[in-house]
C-alpha cells in the first residue's frame, strides 16, 4: 500500500485517519493541505476515483464565501478553484494509488490491499 492522507493538523477526522493506519501498522504519507495544498494531478486522480467534485466539498467548510461561489460556477471553472482553495475540500483525502476516499472512510480501507 501506497497510503496518502491530505488534511489539516487541526481537523479531527484527519487525525483519526492517520490514527486507524496506525494502528495497522501502516506507513503513510501525512500531506498538510494548509502548508502544501494538493496538487493538479493528486486532485484529478482522487476525483477520478470519487466520480464527482460536489461529493468531495465540505459544506461545514470555515471560507463558506469560496464554498458558495464553487458550487454555482460552471462544471469546467469548479476544478481549478478547488485547486487555489483545497481548504473548502472534505477531509481527510485518503489515496491508495488509483483509489481514494473523501472523508473518514474506515470500511472502504479495508478492503484495500
Amino acid at each position: 500500500m501506497n497510503i496518502q492522507i491530505f488534511g489539516t493538523k487541526k481537523s479531527q477526522d484527519t487525525k483519526k485517519a492517520e490514527r486507524y493506519f496506525k494502528e495497522r501498522g501502516i506507513k503513510f504519507q501525512a500531506v498538510d493541505m494548509k502548508e502544501k495544498g494538493i496538487s493538479k494531478g493528486e486532485l484529478q486522480s482522487v476525483l477520478s476515483a470519487v466520480g464527482d467534485l460536489e461529493e468531495m466539498l465540505d459544506e461545514k467548510t470555515k471560507d463558506q464565501e469560496t464554498y458558495q461561489l464553487i458550487r454555482y460556477l460552471a462544471k469546467e471553472d469548479k476544478f481549478l478553484k478547488v485547486l487555489e482553495h483545497p481548504m473548502v475540500l472534505k477531509q481527510p483525502i485518503v489515496r491508495n494509488g488509483k483509489q481514494a476516499t473523501v472523508g473518514y472512510c474506515p470500511e472502504i480501507w479495508k478492503t484495500w490491499d
